[in-house]
């Protein structure tokens, strides 16, 4: 419950936490944002760390001029890419092996299969912008032994994309008065536009499921 509590603060006053962390590592800033994208998108076992709310944030102490913003894109950028790259790999070691151990969330995975059965190889793109599939999404691709050149492409444009889009949208927005003042309230709002697809795909579920019970 306490760890529950730590993450919900954690989102919530994601620009004041960065701040004291800015303030008391400098220039390390850089190597704690680049860790913390490259667990969150390189292993199963992290899904629950801040990743579109973190770049927004990112963004919006760059414009402050409290971080470069071209070092920082270029290394999260290279977070990304190299997380969802360690992430597929580790899928691909372990196999169908994956479903047996017991720290991996089941019902992430089939999650992320009916992600890929409606999207394809366009899946690994597409999941940059929804937690949990995003980090599940390489590791499925691994197991399934998706071609590696062409879970690649895919990997790069959309680590590249994501990191561009969240963090560019910080950096010019973030600063904005309204937003300085409602800072958590849109770190809600983007929150909950990132989870709107598994949402979506939830209820779908959910009514398909009754119809089928119904014509029993």
């Amino acid at each position: 419950m306490e760890f529950i509590t730590f993450l919900i603060d954690l989102f919530l006053h994601i620009d004041e936490h960065l701040a004291t962390i800015i303030n008391q590592y400098g220039t390390w800033t850089y190597a704690l944002l680049f860790l913390v994208i490259f667990l969150e998108t390189g292993f199963v076992v992290t899904p629950f760390l801040p990743g579109d709310s973190l770049l927004f944030a990112a963004g919006t102490f760059a414009s402050l001029g409290s971080l470069n913003l071209l070092p920082l894109l270029g290394l999260l950028m290279l977070a990304a890419v190299l997380g969802d790259t360690v992430n597929y790999w580790i899928g691909h070691a372990l196999g169908d092996r994956a479903y047996q151990i017991k720290w991996v969330r089941k019902d992430y995975l089939d999650r992320t299969h009916a992600f890929f059965e409606k999207h394809g190889g366009k899946t690994i793109f597409l999941a940059r912008f929804v937690p949990i599939v995003r980090t599940f999404a390489p590791f499925v691709a691994g197991i399934g032994r998706m071609s590696y050149g062409y879970f690649i492409s895919y990997n790069i444009f959309g680590g590249i994309f994501w990191v561009a889009l969240f963090t560019l949208a910080g950096y010019f927005f973030g600063n904005i008065p309204f937003v300085r003042r409602n800072f958590e309230f849109v770190i809600i709002a983007i929150i909950l536009i990132s989870v709107m697809p598994i949402l979506y795909e939830w209820l779908k579920a959910r009514v398909k499921n009754r119809q089928a019970k119904a014509l029993v």
